[in-house]
C-alpha cells in the first residue's frame, strides 16, 4: 500500500523560509510525477509545484522564484524549499504522486 507523509510544516514570520518535505513508502517512486498541492481556508486546492520522474519542474505563477522542488529517489523524498514568504502562502500543503495517492497534508502559516 502506498503512504505519502508529508512534514516541515510551521508558523513563520513573512519574508522567511521554510522546508517541506514528502517521504513515501510502498511504491516505486522514481517513475512518478509527484506534485506539492495547497489549500487555503475557504479556497479550493491548488496546483504549487510539480517534478517530473526527470526532474522537469513546473511552478504556480504565485510562487516562481520563491519555491524550488527538489526529488530524491534514493530517498523516497520530495521536497519543497520556500524562500520570501508571504502570508497568503498560508495553508495546509499536500503531496501527491502519479496524479491518485494524496498525503495528509501539513499546516503552514506565514504571519505578517
Amino acid at each position: 500500500q502506498v503512504q505519502l507523509a508529508e512534514s516541515g510544516g510551521g508558523l513563520v514570520q513573512a519574508g522567511g523560509s521554510l522546508r517541506l518535505s514528502c517521504a513515501a513508502s510502498g511504491t516505486m517512486f522514481r517513475i512518478y510525477v509527484l506534485d506539492w498541492y495547497r489549500q487555503a481556508p475557504g479556497k479550493q486546492r491548488e496546483l504549487v509545484a510539480t517534478i517530473s520522474s526527470a526532474g522537469i519542474t513546473h511552478y504556480a505563477d504565485s510562487v516562481k522564484g520563491r519555491f524550488t522542488v527538489s526529488r530524491d529517489n534514493a530517498k523516497n523524498t520530495m521536497y519543497l524549499q520556500m524562500n520570501s514568504l508571504k502570508p497568503e502562502d498560508t495553508a495546509v500543503y499536500y503531496c501527491r504522486l502519479g496524479g491518485g495517492v494524496w498525503g495528509q497534508g501539513t499546516q503552514v502559516t506565514v504571519s505578517s
